[in-house]
């Protein structure tokens, strides 16, 4: 605040003083007289010189002349525009000039016009307040535009920029810092608006890793749960006890994908969800479809031979979100086509559930969202598509959700290589 301070203050002393040079030209000015004694001495000489009047040059009377001859024509005037509406003695004292006629005896030769010196003073006095009102006003206009500007650099700007920040913090937008400048007068809460933000981002990096680090911890003891079930499947030979471990089995799959889902979206704000794509042959889908195929309900085509750029594990994790989602939503056959469409090895893998309606499938790769078909009753993070579509972009493919007459279609474009 003390920038406003200052300029109120400068504005107020360039007012007094404004106001005192006004004064002051006022008092000065002082009501003068024509000297008549002087006069008459400059009558004297004109008459003794009427044919020569340039010598009233150097005279140097207090006021300015001009000389009338007798038909009224000017014999003698100053320099400048003083007399201008003067053409004859008469519009002379129509002003209020002194009139004095030049005679030699009894010959009238002219008549000498004397300005009035108080009208002299009086013009001047106004041209010299005109000039210091002019300059006052051109100074305060400066001083506005000054503080105008002021204003704009260090309130109006800084606050659109709080109020953009502001709406970047609204969106997660954590990590940009808010730019703070000298003589910011929104300095101590810009730096406190920043300390919230950096709090907010150590917040959430916290709660990332410790979703991150939970749900790797929790993988641990799920897979040791699925391991001793498939080893007591082979154990038991009591078909009601093996149905149980069946369906404990079935679940501890269930969990991993979601665990699996968790960990890589929590990776995934954390800049960690890498991909290493290498070289392998197309042989490897068989194996992973297997892999996440328990029920044996995977219908599969001949897999065409050829070499495909990705990463086991990440695909691994694609197949198996898109399968563990048949298994929870539709439970029926899965048929898995293959074709070559451009630079990838097209993919298709069909349920014949209920499917999805027409304006959910742009939607189902969209974060946390379920479809409205048969999810209300199942547990879901509504991540697995997501996180699919996201590992397949990185890989450079890509992943389609299709409605089907019958059932719902997820397509793979699997890069080749």
């Amino acid at each position: 605040m003390r920038e406003f301070r200052k300029f109120f203050i400068v504005q107020v002393l360039g007012v007094i003083a404004l106001l005192a040079a006004l004064l002051v030209i006022a008092v000065s000015y002082k009501s003068r007289e024509i000297d008549v004694v002087a006069a008459n001495d400059y009558v004297q000489t004109a008459k003794e010189n009427w044919d020569n009047l340039e010598v009233l040059d150097d005279r140097g009377f207090e006021t300015d002349i001009l000389i009338f001859d007798r038909d009224n024509q000017v014999v003698y005037s100053p320099e400048g525009d003083l007399f201008s509406e003067i053409h004859s003695p008469l519009d002379a004292m129509r002003k209020n000039m002194l009139a004095m006629p030049i005679c030699d005896d009894e010959i009238f030769l002219g008549t000498m016009v004397f300005l009035n010196p108080s009208k002299t003073a009086y013009d001047d006095t106004v041209r010299r307040i005109f000039l210091i009102a002019f300059l006052a006003a051109a100074i305060m206009l400066l001083s506005y535009a000054a503080f105008f500007y002021y204003i704009n650099r260090n309130i109006i700007r800084p606050f659109r920029r709080m109020k953009k920040y502001a709406a970047l913090i609204a969106q997660g937008k954590l990590d940009e810092p808010l730019i703070m400048e000298r003589n910011n007068i929104f300095g101590i809460f810009t730096e406190t608006f920043d300390i919230m933000r950096e709090e907010l981002q150590r917040a959430k990096d916290k709660e990332k890793e410790l979703i991150a680090s939970l749900s790797h911890d929790l993988k641990t003891p799920v897979t040791g749960i699925k391991l001793i079930c498939e080893l007591l499947e082979v154990k038991v030979e009591d078909e009601y006890v093996r149905g149980k471990i069946a369906g404990i089995v079935r679940k501890t799959g269930e969990m991993n994908v979601l665990l699996n889902n968790l960990l890589s979206s929590a990776l995934d704000d954390l800049s960690e969800m890498n991909v290493n794509c290498s070289e392998v042959t197309s042989a490897v889908l068989g194996d992973l479809l297997d892999e996440h195929d328990p029920h044996k309900k995977i219908v599969a085509a001949e897999i065409p031979g050829c070499l495909i750029n990705v990463d086991r594990n990440r695909l691994s994790q694609v197949i198996g979100n898109i399968i563990s989602n048949s298994y929870k939503y539709a439970d029926t056959r899965i048929d898995v086509n293959y074709s070559f469409h451009e630079n990838y090895l097209q993919m298709d893998i069909l349920d014949y559930g209920k499917g999805v309606d027409e304006e959910e499938l742009s939607l189902l790769t969209n974060k946390f969202y379920r479809g409205k078909n048969n999810t209300s009753e199942k547990e879901g993070s509504g991540l697995g598509l997501y996180i699919s579509k996201e590992l397949m972009e990185k890989m450079q493919g890509q992943l389609i959700c299709r409605g089907e007459k019958e059932g719902f279609c997820v397509t793979l474009m699997i890069p080749l290589a």
